[in-house]
């Protein structure tokens, strides 16, 4: 393992006004999406819509890092031919690769699951490697209700995101960790917080027992939020406050940067919460890490809708795409405000 090429990864990953675009979905994930705006899954369709967001001159020079590939999107070439990860080398950005495989049940765990992939992850490592890959992501999703989390699910998933993290540096590859506690249930803030800072203890224990090397990741959460039912919701400032507060209780100063995600909240809602965190968090509070975005649906919930499978509205794709881009830069660096909303590109 060479950690001083890691970390220099794991720092343009989160450099400055830049954030990691999560073009991750799974063939049925991004069926679901597409079916909203009316457009066959397909992977020819699936690569124009991807391929889109790639040749995206400003958006992906001025303000995404890194991208975050799926299985099938690595492999694939654009339509003249050129491989997509050429296209995301030519930005300047860095591609990435999903390399968990979903989730399954937790035996003796109702309502819990656990990610699996670590099979044979070694040698998927390697090929995405040479396939141009310089960064990895894994997800585990811890969901609150009654009775759980518990602590085996919370446990179980911190460790395997820390055998993940630890085959990823062997590999020469900068691993993402994402531990997310879900904000679908009816929960508030604080019980949000409490679990969070849980899972958020428990994984870097485990990430110290498998001897990961803290300045060669960077760290993908949730924020703290209210759950989608909760009877009681939380303004833009407790969630910034909070997910201040939480993160300088749970994360060492070893670590490059944060890159949230956004978890199923509104395009403008992920975009508020991050701004407010780096209006009340930045240097002058002596945040040892940056704060930035990984976001899937916030940033392309809208190229989405604009470019609805027809390559006559390619443009359209792009320019949402760039806006929504530009306006979590903005936010990164706690230079936003709704106000901008409005200023979309032509």
């Amino acid at each position: 393992m060479n950690l001083a090429d890691l970390n220099t990864i794991a720092r343009a990953m989160v450099a400055p006004g830049k954030g990691i675009l999560a073009a991750d979905e799974s063939s049925g994930t991004i069926k679901k999406r597409f079916d909203v705006i009316g457009v066959e899954s397909t992977e020819t369709s699936r690569r124009d819509y991807r391929e889109m967001m790639f040749r995206s001159k400003e958006a992906m020079n001025d303000y995404i890092s890194g991208v975050i590939l799926y299985d099938e999107t690595i492999w694939q070439n654009a339509a003249d031919g050129t491989p997509l990860v050429k296209l995301i080398e030519q930005a300047g950005s860095i591609p990435g690769i999903k390399v968990d495989e979903g989730t399954q049940p937790l035996p003796n765990c109702p309502g819990e699951t656990i990610t699996v992939g670590l099979d044979k992850l070694a040698e998927r490592l390697a090929k995405y490697y040479k396939q141009g890959a310089r960064f990895a992501k894994w997800r585990a999703v811890i969901d609150i209700g009654a009775g759980i989390p518990s602590y085996a699910a919370i446990h179980t998933n911190a460790h395997a995101l820390a055998r993940y993290a630890a085959l990823c540096q062997q590999a020469q590859i900068v691993p993402i960790v994402e531990p997310e506690v879900l904000m679908d249930g009816d929960h508030d803030i604080d019980r949000c917080y409490e679990v969070t800072e849980f899972v958020l203890k428990e994984t870097f224990q485990e990430l110290y027992y498998q001897k990961v090397a803290l300045e060669g990741m960077v760290l993908k959460p949730n924020m703290a939020v209210a759950g989608k039912k909760s009877a009681k919701s939380a303004g833009v400032q407790e969630v910034a406050e909070k997910t201040v507060k939480l993160l300088k209780a749970c994360v060492p100063s070893a670590v490059p940067g944060i890159a949230f995600l956004s978890g199923g909240q509104s395009d403008e809602d992920a975009t508020a919460h991050l701004d407010a965190m780096n209006k009340i968090g930045g240097l002058t509070s002596g945040l040892p890490w940056g704060l930035t975005f990984s976001y899937g649906r916030a940033l392309q919930a809208a190229p989405q809708k604009a470019w609805s499978g027809k390559a006559d509205n390619v443009a359209a794709g792009q320019a949402a795409f760039t806006h929504r881009a530009k306006m979590n830069s903005l936010a990164s660096k706690g230079e936003w405000s709704s106000d901008l909303e409005s200023k979309k590109a032509a």
